[in-house]
């Protein structure tokens, strides 16, 4: 982890599964507890903003209003979908 005036604490991370994309919401797990979930402030890869990091690459994140993040800390990305309801016969 980084800490950088004006924007917060950046965590470094490896994507280990899936992607992590600009618009997804993030949960902070340590030791097996979710300690936050809010926004994914910035994502970049190297100095590059970025839309989005596979699996398999490294990055930096910021998440929004917390500044807490550890190392050793599971930073989870998601995205949430609206479905709609449907009455079946």
């Amino acid at each position: 982890t980084f800490r950088i005036s004006k924007v917060g604490t950046i965590a470094g991370c490896f994507v280990l599964d899936g992607k992590i994309t600009r618009n997804n919401k993030v949960r902070v797990i340590r030791d097996g507890i979710v300690v936050y979930t809010g926004d994914l402030g910035s994502l970049k890869r190297f100095k590059d903003d970025v839309k989005e990091v596979t699996h398999g690459y490294e990055c930096g994140l910021n998440v929004e209003k917390f500044n807490d993040v550890k190392v050793g800390d599971h930073i989870e990305a998601f995205e949430l979908t609206e479905v709609k309801q449907t009455l079946e016969d």
